[in-house]
């Protein structure tokens, strides 16, 4: 397959940056020019993601009992809701990216008119979704949303990674787009952690799947701008 490189921007939206996210990551928003000056390269398809969930999402901690509800601190096992011996433990969250609010939106630095598509994930109310491809069961998967299909439609061959967060979404974003066959690559300048210490261990596991770790001045960046 010939190069053909699409950049998914994952979850930049208000919940999860300063100041006034209910999910805020530290630096969130410093990311912002690191993406826009991505967005003028000539990558063949641009995505951005959105975590868009409805308001009794299974990861809210507001949505389960005390005394384990506790928004960073508890955790809950989810079970497949069509195989309930296929089990995720998920930490539970503040409510955050709820549909149609002002924290669900990307935020307005984003150049959304450089965005060829706006791809929406976690409208499953039963399970989580850290992966823009699909949630994490796979006997059978729940929720899936178009990411592949737009990517392979296109014939992409490579996948560039951005966005929030570097140990949640974006991990698991990048570890699907691997599995479904894409050369990938995760601009690590371009991203920030929920936890920096787990970095080294996300990385590992990066490193695990074939999933390169790049910075904005790496060669795989400058090639994109002979990339035509």
């Amino acid at each position: 397959m010939s190069f053909k490189p699409a950049l998914v921007i994952v979850d930049l939206q208000e919940d999860f940056c300063p100041p006034n996210g209910s999910l805020a990551v530290q630096g969130g928003r410093d990311i912002v020019s690191s993406i826009n000056h991505l967005l003028n390269l000539p990558f063949a398809v641009k995505v951005a993601t959105k975590d868009f969930h409805p308001q009794d999402h299974i990861s809210f901690a507001s949505n389960h009992p005390p005394p384990n509800n506790k928004p960073f601190e508890s955790t809950f096992t989810i079970k497949n809701p069509l195989n309930p011996e296929e089990t995720q433990t998920t930490r539970l969250w503040p409510d955050h990216c709820v549909q149609s609010t002002p924290g669900s939106e990307l935020i307005p630095e984003l150049n959304r008119s450089k965005v060829d598509h706006i791809v929406e994930k976690g409208q499953d109310n039963r399970v989580e979704m850290y992966s823009a491809f699909a949630d994490p069961f796979i006997n059978p998967t729940v929720s899936r949303s178009k990411l592949a299909d737009i990517l392979k439609d296109a014939k992409v061959s490579d996948v560039y990674v951005v966005g929030l967060a570097t140990d949640y979404c974006v991990k698991f974003t990048a570890l699907d787009s691997a599995k479904e066959g894409f050369k990938t690559y995760v601009v690590g300048d371009a991203t920030r952690p929920v936890d920096p210490t787990s970095l080294h261990d996300v990385y590992k596991e990066f490193a695990s799947a074939d999933v390169d770790v790049i910075s904005m001045d790496s060669e795989e960046i400058k090639k994109m701008k002979e990339y035509t």
